[in-house]
């Protein structure tokens, strides 16, 4: 097992660059689902440290912020501001939409009295239009100085839900001050952003690629410790199995592993090994370590900025920049991508070392690898801001990505929208990830995106679209879309049953593992059971309208005596590894009605008797059989297994 820091987190990098490289494309377009949102970024990355924007945190952020509640509370007690009248209008136009816009603008306090009175009135004057573009840069919008649909519906959104907003952050602003030094680094995640901040005084903004709503990134306060240009990228064992290996058996493994730039070694820390002299077929991919070398490919591209986080994130370079030029920059599967990352390498470095900005350039193009320990390390804050006090006496706001405003979030990490645990919409230790997660969400559609089919990227969700199967930090098996609301952990267990067979990856500590009996190290490749000429069948269904034994009676205890008649309407809690490859589903038995079925490795049919097909006595709406289906009995007792000798096993 690799490090918790290690997550598959940039896979989709390294298999989209390569499908791209063998096309000779360099620089995807910014449209369409597979390249981002297709919506030009609002913000830019760039140098400030001129005082002319306000932090998102300060050591005065706690104060501030409860000035604008106090602000907003009398507003919205005086009845709040207008609601401005649908239709386009910008600097010239003159009427009562106007009129109103003037009084908006006004009440929240982007305009001065007099353009509320007299010739100005119902003028879109000079002074209009610049209150208007400050307030479109607080909501994250396009500065254009127009009215435009998403700046109406921004500007028509309620006093008292803005103040709601506010208070929700109060006790997040309180939190993230604390101890924040001399220097220090934000990353606001619903504003997809990232400021360096020293002397008080906001030094650079950075585009940033944050945690999609079904991933989303986790909130910490830490230190920055490490630094490393053109770091190693770690394939994670599910992409591995999963991606790389079906590719390295029909296409020669070292010819595979050459194209995506990658070396395999005896374990974390081993000796290299020749691909080629290993039997893939066989092999256990816990025994083997797949590092992705330096270079252009590298899903960590230049550097990664690494910091104390028991949820496995950090900072990172990307080879796909384009998507910094996008708006809804929510992409990840929690960690942070940073546009212009050489900026915030040179004010996070200072100089040590000789790392000035000639230097960070030449580690970039000599793909040289080296491993900085910073010192004088700033802060950092991963904060979850929907609201914060902004210049002028306004407050700034952003969409609230993951729901979590009313839920009393401050720091840990936020579950995907629409699933709580334990009735929280967030947790405050890692949520331990199961091997199907890793597989459906970090893994899926890489193989189609080496080598041909479609992007990566497509796999994404993006705000707004419903979750892929699957895309769930908390989901145990089964079917993730039933699984939208899950109200406690007990009830998770118990409606999943135990998680034998399944492996815990990243996110998950030693102590976390050692305490959940379900949790397994890998073990290699699953083997199958093949029952041997005369052996028992460990259960008896052929009468019975319960549901296929492969689905039921092998994903319980192996000690079950009987199963179970199944409950009309319910579905089993659990269709995963439980079933032996051996073991046939009944539907399949059923399939030619004239030829008897075999025996099963959990349950089957007699010998001497066909099988009746399973899709014709399936209990109705109403709980009864169809007309001429015998009545369920219990099943047959079953036997005690004998030793080695009632059965053996072959590896896949």
């Amino acid at each position: 097992m690799l490090p918790v820091s290690v997550r598959a987190e940039e896979d989709n990098s390294l298999f989209s660059q390569l499908r791209l490289k063998k096309r000779g494309v360099t620089q995807p377009a910014t449209t369409g689902h597979g390249m981002g949102s297709g919506i030009p970024a609002t913000t830019e990355s760039r140098i400030v440290n001129d005082g002319s924007v306000a932090a998102f945190i300060t050591p005065d952020s706690p104060a501030q912020i409860q000035a604008m509640a106090d602000k907003y509370a009398k507003i919205a007690a005086a009845g709040g501001w207008p609601e401005v009248p649908r239709g386009r209008i910008k600097k010239g136009s003159t009427g009562n939409q106007v009129a109103s816009l003037n009084q908006r603008l006004y009440v929240e306090g982007y305009l001065q009295v007099e353009a509320t009175q007299g010739e100005f009135q119902k003028v879109f004057t000079s002074a209009t239009e610049d209150a208007l573009k400050r307030f479109q840069v607080n909501h994250g919008l396009a500065p254009s100085g127009v009215i435009d649909a998403v700046t109406l519906a921004a500007l028509n959104v309620p006093a008292q839900q803005r103040l709601a907003t506010i208070k929700a952050n109060i006790p997040r602003l309180a939190e993230y001050s604390k101890d924040l030094g001399p220097r220090y680094v934000v990353v606001n995640v619903p504003a997809q952003q990232i400021e360096t901040v020293e002397g008080g005084k906001v030094y650079s903004l950075h585009n940033a690629i944050v945690g999609r709503p079904s991933r989303p990134t986790p909130v910490v306060m830490t230190p920055l410790t490490i630094v490393r240009f053109n770091p190693y990228w770690n394939a994670p064992p599910s992409i591995v199995e999963r991606d790389i290996i079906p590719r390295m058996q029909s296409r020669g493994a070292s010819k595979v592993l050459a194209d995506m730039n990658v070396k395999v070694f005896q374990g974390v820390g081993g000796p290299e090994v020749d691909p080629d002299k290993i039997n893939w077929r066989t092999a256990k991919i816990a025994d083997y370590h797949f590092r992705q070398e330096p270079g252009g490919d590298n899903a960590m591209a230049t550097a990664k900025i690494e910091f104390t986080s028991p949820f496995g994130i950090y900072l990172h370079d990307t080879p796909e920049p384009q998507l910094f030029r996008t708006a809804n920059r929510f992409y990840s599967s929690g960690c942070v991508r940073v546009d212009k990352v050489a900026i915030m390498l040179e004010w996070i470095l200072q100089g040590q070392d000789g790392l000035n900005a000639a230097k960070i350039a030449e580690l970039a193009q000599s793909q040289e690898r080296l491993d900085v320990n910073i010192l004088n390390a700033p802060q950092l804050r991963v904060a979850y801001l929907t609201a914060w006090p902004a210049k002028g006496g306004v407050a700034a706001f952003r969409e609230d990505v993951y729901e979590m405003d009313g839920t009393g979030f401050v720091v840990g990490q936020p579950l995907p929208v629409g699933e709580k645990q334990a009735g929280q919409r967030f947790v405050l230790k890692p949520i331990p990830y199961l091997q199907q997660d890793i597989d459906t969400n970090d893994g899926g559609g890489f193989l189609a995106a080496l080598f041909g089919g479609k992007s990566a990227r497509d796999q994404e969700v993006k705000p707004g679209q419903n979750k892929r199967a699957g895309d769930s930090l908390i989901n145990l098996g089964g079917n993730p879309a039933k699984q939208a609301s899950v109200n406690t952990a007990s009830k998770t267990s118990k409606a999943n049953g135990p998680a034998t067979g399944k492996r815990f990856l990243f996110g998950s500590s030693k102590n976390s593992l050692a305490a959940d009996p379900g949790a397994t190290a890998s073990k290699g490749p699953k083997k199958k059971t093949v029952q041997k000429k005369g052996a028992k069948p460990t259960a008896t269904t052929a009468k019975s309208p319960a549901k296929p034994a492969a689905k039921t009676a092998a994903a319980t205890s192996k000690t079950k005596a009987a199963a179970k008649p199944a409950t009309p309407g319910k579905k089993p809690v659990s269709t995963t590894a439980a079933a032996t490859p051996a073991a046939k589903p009944a539907a399949t038995a059923a399939a030619k009605p004239d030829k008897a079925a075999k025996p099963a490795a959990t349950a089957a049919a007699k010998p001497d008797k066909a099988a009746k097909p399973a899709a014709s006595c399936k209990p109705g709406s109403g709980g009864k059989l169809p007309a001429g289906c015998p009545a369920p009995k219990p099943a047959a007792a079953t036997m005690p297994a004998k030793p080695a000798a009632a059965a053996k096993t072959a590896t896949n």
